[in-house]
């Protein structure tokens, strides 16, 4: 795995990829290393790297922080880096090797992880697949009506993240 960084304004940035630089496991802003750290889990990385933001992960830095956190971790149910989720499901190995142990270890250092994968996650059934295996706390911004965490860009910093107990992630025959 290859790790960069980069630190600007008081704010660390890390990010891990695989050596061939298509899959992007994990990416961290850390602005106040005291304080609690939130984690989403979302769908697929896309253009953010060590050295700036998308569209996405400013308003995930935005909410963690409005919220009293002091870092930011992203992770997704798919590490394969793409813009668009037609180029993702085209993949021929989108998950990643490493990205279900990044998704374990740091679900554990996280005081608040939140599901936000949305509609693309039934991909491969992957979506059901890592929600069951979350065995501790998991949260969401809302459900689809198809029973997908929403995607943050879409939900208003208004919407308190609600509890999601496993009971309820992806009951049998929902997809």
């Amino acid at each position: 795995m290859v790790h960069r960084m980069h630190e600007a304004e008081g704010c660390l940035s890390e990010v891990w990829y695989s050596t061939c630089d298509r899959y992007r496991y994990g990416l961290s802003r850390v602005w106040d290393r005291t304080a609690p750290r939130m984690l989403f889990v979302m769908l697929n990385p896309s253009t953010a790297d060590e050295h700036r933001n998308d569209p996405t992960v400013a308003r995930c830095e935005t909410r963690a922080r409005r919220m009293g956190f002091g870092a930011v971790m992203v992770a997704n149910i798919f590490a394969f880096r793409a813009t668009f989720p037609d180029d993702l499901k085209r993949a021929k190995a989108p998950i990643g090797k490493l990205n279900d142990s990044v998704l374990e270890h740091w679900s554990g250092l996280a005081e608040m992880t939140i599901a936000a994968w949305g509609v693309h996650g039934s991909h491969r059934s992957r979506a059901q697949s890592v929600a069951r295996g979350f065995t501790g706390k998991l949260h969401h911004l809302g459900l689809t009506k198809d029973g997908h965490p929403r995607h943050p860009l879409y939900v208003s910093f208004d919407t308190a993240p609600k509890a999601w107990p496993l009971s309820e992630r992806y009951p049998q025959g929902q997809t």
